[in-house]
């Protein structure tokens, strides 16, 4: 694991042979849902040795329809998730979209992630880079894992080494997206750390009702298939009730289905070792 990681990671006993673990609610609603979320999912890392970074975004600004729900406010939801990452003494990351966002955001979190939509867009990532915090660039749902190289070297260009990739699938038509598991090797030869978006990538895109769709029960293929592929981490939304999140319900895990997903998680990485 890298060393910019292992860092972040100060504070938790878990086994360096593990895959760690991106997972929390899409965004953030309340207080309650947070406290929620990164308690049962940061006891069952503890429990199984998983490293952890506790994932909601304060904002959502890549909505389909304009009556989507978007956030609590910015300072709000940032400073909640500064809240709960010192109750529970866990790494928190969450997405920016905007150059000012940038350095506001590194005020409150420890890892700052870059939408797919948003992955070439040269000002964002020099701006990201600039705060010094650990950068985490999705993949573009239309990008190759060989064009991500490119994303890479800006950060670095910026004075920044902290980088890790996320594959997040690939457009596939208007409305649907397939994973295309080469993409973690080859981003793997970047240098960095490769993340499998297990939620985003089961998402169904651009439905006319205006509220994206999703494909949750592949999570556990999904997720199973991107261990064996050698990801050094995962990506998972989840939620109490899926069905009533403000936002990617219905792609997100239901949160007391994450334990025993991540137990047969562990003996495919022991497995492949």
């Amino acid at each position: 694991m890298e060393a910019f990681l292992k860092n972040i990671f100060t504070g938790q006993q878990y086994d360096e042979k593990n895959f760690f673990l991106i997972a929390g609610p899409c965004v953030v609603e309340n207080e309650e849902l947070l406290l929620q979320v990164a308690g049962s999912v940061s006891a069952s890392c503890r429990k199984l040795g998983i490293p952890y970074i506790f994932k909601s975004s304060y904002k959502k600004a890549n909505r389909t329809s304009s009556g989507s729900f978007t956030g609590i406010g910015d300072e709000s939801a940032l400073q909640l998730l500064q809240s709960t990452s010192k109750k529970y003494t866990v790494p928190v990351v969450t997405d920016i979209h905007s150059e000012p966002e940038a350095a506001m955001a590194a005020r409150y979190v420890d890892v700052l992630q870059i939408p797919a939509f948003l992955c070439r867009q040269t000002e964002l990532l020099n701006a990201a880079a600039r705060t010094g915090k650990i950068v985490n660039v999705k993949k573009g749902q239309f990008v190759s894992g060989e064009a991500m190289k490119f994303a890479v070297e800006k950060i670095y260009n910026a004075g920044n080494k902290k980088v890790m990739l996320t594959e997040r699938g690939t457009t596939f038509g208007y409305q649907d997206l397939v994973v295309d598991y080469r993409n973690i090797p080859i981003m793997k030869s970047h240098g960095v750390p490769v993340i499998m978006d297990v939620t985003h990538s089961l998402q169904q895109p651009n439905q006319g009702s205006g509220v994206t769709g999703g494909n949750p029960q592949m999570i556990e293929t999904i997720s199973k298939a991107a261990i064996a592929a050698g990801a050094d981490g995962l990506f998972i939304e989840t939620h109490p009730d899926p069905s009533r999140a403000l936002s990617d319900g219905a792609n997100m895990l239901r949160l007391d289905l994450l334990e025993s997903l991540l137990e047969k998680l562990i003996k495919i990485r022991k497995a492949i070792l």
